[in-house]
């Protein structure tokens, strides 16, 4: 059971190791892209790649999802990314229930987005915890885990790239010795949780010390990317770092330099070096490009 990218692997991994998959649980097609088209997941593309029964109920909390469910009489569930809460009866339907494949160290950041929040809170480690599902949000016991450090610079979409092939294999170590492996209660005294992410979470502020802010243009992609707004139009923040310059009584959100392929903002604590930019309704540009195409010089402000 899994919908976008990141459950790919796994599912490709059952498959690799033997597993019998007798149907694949994915959200329907939704309309994408400028025209709307419908658009199958990329877990709907895999599974009928590889010949799998495709299953995409609009709603699974009603007596007919349940009994289609329970029809497959398999030996057990697995779910990545499904994007759905799955109801208790779900939970229970078959002998070894619902396997989850989490992208964090739980019970550090239970919920919707926890490599996000990992980066845009500056942990220097994260990993991948296979979890024995429950009614609780992500409060399973633990089946297995295996952590791996946050790199410096890296974002949240290439972290996540790493995190969901580290999760195919914890899945399939998880599969192999799920008879000899004991369950841990998780500590819900060391808990935090990752709430989804809204856009309104985009928005910084540049009183924010600059390796705060850094940290969120890392960690907010690809939604809702980290934004500020400039002469009244938003301006998106792809690529920064932490510059090393001197700051002397500028206050944040002042240009201290605009030439060439610098872009430096004084922050509440520190400057930030802008490396890759976007105005509303223009593409993605490197510093130079940008500066070529606006007037900005030293002294102007962000708002």
């Amino acid at each position: 059971m899994g919908t976008p990218q990141a459950a790919v692997p796994s599912l490709e991994r059952l498959v690799a190791d033997g597993h019998e998959v007798v149907a694949v649980y994915t959200q329907p097609d939704r309309p994408s892209g400028r025209g709307q088209k419908l658009t199958a997941s990329p877990v709907k593309d895999a599974a009928l790649s590889l010949g799998i029964r495709v299953i995409q109920p609009e709603k699974i909390r009603t007596a007919e999802a349940l009994s289609e469910f329970k029809s497959f009489e398999a030996e057990a569930a697995v779910v990545v990314a499904y994007g759905r809460i799955l109801p208790e009866a779900f939970l229970d339907a078959f002998p070894r229930g619902c396997i989850n494949v989490h992208f964090s160290l739980l019970p550090k950041y239970r919920g919707a987005a926890p490599v996000n929040w990992a980066i845009v809170n500056g942990e220097n480690v994260t990993g991948v915890t296979t979890m024995q599902m429950d009614a609780g949000l992500d409060t399973g016991d633990i089946l297995l885990q295996q952590e791996t450090p946050i790199a410096p610079g890296e974002s949240a979409l290439e972290l996540m790239e790493r995190l969901t092939l580290l999760g195919s294999e914890v899945l399939s170590m998880t599969m192999m010795e799920l008879v000899e492996i004991v369950p841990r209660k998780q500590d819900d005294a060391k808990m935090s949780l990752a709430p989804i992410l809204k856009k309104e979470d985009g928005r910084f502020d540049w009183t924010e010390a600059a390796v705060s802010i850094e940290r969120r243009v890392r960690g907010f992609q690809p939604f809702p990317t980290t934004f500020t707004s400039f002469q009244g139009k938003k301006i998106t923040l792809w690529k920064a770092e932490v510059a090393e310059v001197q700051i002397t009584n500028s206050a944040p959100g002042t240009v201290i330099q605009a030439k060439g392929d610098g872009l430096v903002i004084a922050c509440g604590v520190g400057a930030l070096r802008i490396l890759e930019i976007q105005t509303e309704g223009r593409r993605r540009l490197c510093i130079r490009d940008f500066l070529n195409g606006v007037k900005l010089e030293e002294g102007d402000l962000f708002e």
